[in-house]
């Protein structure tokens, strides 16, 4: 049975490869003759589980756009109807709020580990700058499909959003009415956000991805050492001219890749089952009631993975410096390659002040995300959010100054796990 089965897959392989002779050389490139160091540990898995994310997302909003209607009147018992009376229309509901969710998850640890292991330093530029463009895109293509539900925060969330752009001298308030289309958000504003996040955004998404991964092969991946394999020793079981501390892509790290997409599809069925909010968290309690643009909710918050930057524009009180400290701090990500001046790649190399200084500003962004999904109101938060926004922009500004100074330590010539 193995061998007719190898037969017919050698067989439609061979008819493949005559008819579009390109396709093989291109598979091997960035499959079974791509070199990627052998010593990938547990923060490698977030690059493949985005993808599987990825796809996720689109498969899930195929099916929900066949019964989604995008506009005011319709939009938030279009949802209801896909809850309540589309076979199993709740569970793919849930697999797209809740992979909304864990795609971010994955994209911030996915960025943390660049930053640990310098995965931006030369010759990354390029790879880093294309993941922080899809960070921005997903973004914007998860706003717009968090407001069409048309649930009290999308609403809500939208209006205040939107209005950011009225702080914008001169331009400002009719840059807001040409996004929303209106006054207030509405049948326009809905109609132009679900062909953006249907459509264009995806395919833009997509792209970008493509880009990214092209990028990366080109130049090879980091490892946890920051050793580039390229330049060690060559010559493998698998080819002379490849890297000696290299082992290729497929099938070693697809199958262990496949270990992680198990573990995390485990996790993610528990929340889609159990626990689809999670607590207000993935989904807000105010966005199971119908917009009602008379009715303002109690506490006007974004989705939990926009909170960091929300707290910053909540904590100044100045609202035009508020928009430009926020967008700042997304801003200043881009400049990470050129900021930093460390001799050395890898966080196990460097000395104690790059790790403190990385510590900080973790705590900092964690924490901010709190202090924006609170109600605001306290004003011992607001100083610490202030405080907080200071240390995360001082974690840039002072980049050039700590890694320079830091002490290093010796990097090994091979990777640490090579036989």
């Amino acid at each position: 049975m193995a061998n007719i089965f190898s037969r017919a897959t050698n067989g439609v392989m061979d008819w493949v490869n005559a008819r579009a002779p390109g396709m093989m050389p291109v598979y091997r490139k960035h499959m079974t003759e791509y070199y990627a160091p052998k010593n990938f540990n547990f923060w490698y898995y977030m690059g493949s589980l985005a993808l599987l994310v990825l796809v996720n997302q689109i498969v899930t909003g195929i099916f929900l756009t066949m019964h989604f209607k995008p506009s005011a009147a319709e939009a938030f018992s279009s949802v209801e109807y896909i809850m309540r009376d589309v076979e199993w229309g709740w569970l793919i509901r849930y697999m797209h709020s809740t992979g909304a969710s864990l795609f971010f998850i994955v994209v911030y640890l996915h960025m943390f580990r660049g930053l640990m292991y310098g995965s931006y330093q030369k010759p990354r530029e390029l790879v880093w700058i294309l993941g922080m463009v899809i960070y921005l895109v997903l973004m914007a293509e998860a706003f717009m499909g968090y407001v069409l539900p048309w649930g009290q925060m999308s609403f809500w969330g939208a209006k205040v959003i939107i209005s950011l752009f009225g702080a914008i001298p001169v331009i400002g308030q009719g840059l807001t009415e040409w996004i929303m289309g209106d006054y207030l958000p509405g049948d326009a504003t809905l109609g132009r956000f679900f062909a953006l996040h249907v459509i264009a955004l995806p395919l833009v998404l997509l792209l970008l991805v493509v880009l990214h991964l092209g990028a990366l092969h080109e130049v090879g991946s980091n490892n946890p050492d920051g050793v580039e394999i390229k330049k060690g020793p060559k010559g493998n079981r698998w080819s002379t001219t490849a890297p000696r501390d290299g082992i290729p892509f497929h099938p070693y790290y697809t199958v262990k890749d496949t270990f992680g997409v198990g573990v995390f599809l485990i996790l993610a069925a528990f929340i889609i089952f159990f626990a689809p909010a999670l607590g207000g968290l993935f989904l807000e309690h105010d966005n199971f009631t119908e917009a009602n643009r008379l009715v303002t909710p109690e506490h006007i918050k974004p989705v939990w993975y926009y909170t960091p930057y929300y707290a910053m524009l909540r904590v100044i009180p100045h609202k035009l410096s508020g928009v430009i400290v926020m967008f700042g701090a997304i801003a200043v990500l881009f400049l990470v390659p050129w900021l930093d001046r460390a001799k050395v790649k890898s966080y196990r190399y460097r000395g104690l002040l790059s790790k403190i200084a990385l510590g900080i500003f973790a705590i900092c962004f964690v924490w901010l995300g709190k202090i924006g999904a609170g109600p605001g109101t306290d004003p011992v938060e607001t100083i610490i959010g202030r405080v907080l926004t200071f240390l995360y922009f001082a974690f840039f500004i002072t980049m050039p100054l700590w890694t320079k100074l830091d002490k290093t330590k010796p990097v090994p010539e091979r990777v640490t796990t090579h036989d």
